[in-house]
Order: C-alpha cells, then sequence, then structure tokens
C-alpha cells in the first residue's frame, strides 16, 4: 500500500459498513440501476472507470447482463479488495480489473460499447480531457453513463472549504455545467445532467444516525472508535452543504454520435 492511497483498507472498511458490500458511495447497485435507467447493458463491452472496491462491477454483470467489464483504478488497497469479491462471485471470466496511472486511458479508439462510472472522476479534476478520452475509446453510438459528486457554484463558501478538508480527498468537484460544456465539447449528444440532491440529503442523515448508532458500533470494533468519529465529523460537516445545494450529487449521460 502507498502512503499516497486515499482508500486504505481503514477507510474501505468503513465506507462498506456505510454504504454496503463492495461499494465506497451512496445507493449501492439500486443507484447503479438508476444510473443505467433504460439502457441495455445486455452483452456490451463496458469501461468502469473508478471501479473501487468492485461492488459496481458485479452490479453490472449480474445484474444488468454486461457481457465483459473493464474496471479500472489507480490504487492497490481496493483493487485487491475488488479482486476478492469478484474471485467469490465467480466472475473472473467476465471482469477485469486494471491498476492504471493518472492520463489518457490506455485503450484504443472505439474500444467499449458504454463508459460508466458511480462517484470516481470527482477525483479527475480536469473535465475537458477526461470527456475527450471518454469520447475516444467509445464505439460510434456508445453511451457514457455516470454519477459523480458536483458543486452546485464555481466559488465554493467557507463551509463548503471545511467539509472538503475534513473529507482529506483529493477532491475536484465541477459545476453540472462545466460538465456538459465537456461532453459538447468532445463532440458527445443527447448530454444530460440529473440533480440527486434531494434524494441524497435524506439518505446523508439517515447514515449519519447509523453511524452513531449501530452501524458506528459495529464498524468500531473493526476500524477503532476513533476512526468512526472521525466520519461523524465529516457527515455533520456535509449535510449543511447538501442543504445549501453547494454539494450536489449527479447523473450524467451522454451519447457519442454514430
Amino acid at each position: 500500500m502507498s502512503e499516497h492511497d486515499h482508500y486504505p483498507p481503514r477507510l474501505i472498511a468503513m465506507l462498506e459498513a456505510i454504504w454496503g458490500q463492495g461499494f465506497l458511495s451512496p445507493g449501492g447497485p439500486e443507484e447503479v440501476a438508476r444510473v443505467i435507467g433504460s439502457h441495455d447493458l445486455t452483452g456490451k463491452s463496458v469501461l468502469d472507470i473508478g471501479c473501487g472496491a468492485g461492488g459496481i462491477d458485479i452490479a453490472l454483470v449480474q445484474t444488468h447482463g454486461a457481457g465483459y467489464v473493464t474496471g479500472l483504478d489507480v490504487e492497490d488497497p481496493v483493487l485487491t479488495h475488488a479482486r476478492g469479491l469478484v474471485e467469490a462471485a465467480g466472475l473472473t471470466p467476465r471482469i477485469g480489473l486494471v491498476k492504471v496511472a493518472p492520463g489518457p486511458l490506455p485503450f484504443p479508439p472505439g474500444t467499449f460499447d458504454v463508459v460508466f462510472s458511480k462517484d470516481s472522476i470527482i477525483h479527475i479534476p480536469d473535465k475537458h480531457t477526461l470527456m475527450a478520452e471518454v469520447f475516444r475509446v467509445l464505439k460510434p453510438g456508445g453511451w457514457f453513463l455516470a454519477s459523480d459528486w458536483l458543486i452546485g457554484t464555481e466559488e465554493i463558501s467557507p463551509l463548503m472549504a471545511d467539509y472538503i478538508a475534513a473529507e482529506g480527498l483529493d477532491f475536484g468537484m465541477a459545476t453540472a455545467p462545466r460538465y456538459l460544456d465537456a461532453m459538447a465539447k468532445a463532440g458527445f449528444t443527447e448530454t444530460g445532467a440529473t440533480s440527486r440532491n434531494a434524494w441524497y440529503r435524506e439518505k446523508a442523515r439517515e447514515e449519519l444516525a447509523r453511524l452513531k448508532g449501530d452501524v458506528g458500533a459495529a464498524a468500531a470494533r473493526i476500524v477503532g472508535q476513533d476512526f468512526v468519529d472521525q466520519n461523524i465529523g465529516i457527515w455533520s460537516r456535509m449535510i449543511p452543504v447538501l442543504d445549501s445545494g453547494e454539494h450536489c450529487p449527479t447523473h450524467l449521460a451522454a451519447r457519442k454520435p454514430g
């Protein structure tokens, strides 16, 4: 494990206690399904940018019938965890997990039917370069389907800055207009951004209550009470910026013409 890993085993265990096995962001398989919507993934080749702890890719295959999923991440701890879950599910023939360095996607043009991402591209500050790369590796007619954590305005308040600092992660948050501009300039059509702020405002309150209750007590036995208390502090800072709309989880979609 690198000293620079943002998701060490202790944090993976903490987030799984809140969000479910294999998930490092809220909503679990149900939110994956909402991002996919009416799109048919049956037999499709899917690239998952920021595959995390493995739950997303398992859902893409088991629930949505993806033919083969290539999951990318930049950190060893999450990939090790994900590989264990994929192997336990018997899905190694249909899910490949790859460690990559930040930068261009290591695939030829027109490789994938779908590029998917769940709450991971928050860690990639340059949305325009990212969208150009997503466009490049998609087949003509392919879809970009994602959720991410957005900001409501380009200028953040002291409360938002305090929350981001408490997270201690390399958040590169952008507004919906910036995402839409990046998708359009990359060449995408049928672009869309759908706010999930109202949903997560309520969900985050439930999560905080669970952290202060049974879930937190169970997690403390694994990760220590100090780490649980640290996360209670993060959630307590997050809820006000969800209420203000500065923190805005959002679904994104765009189609490559063809």
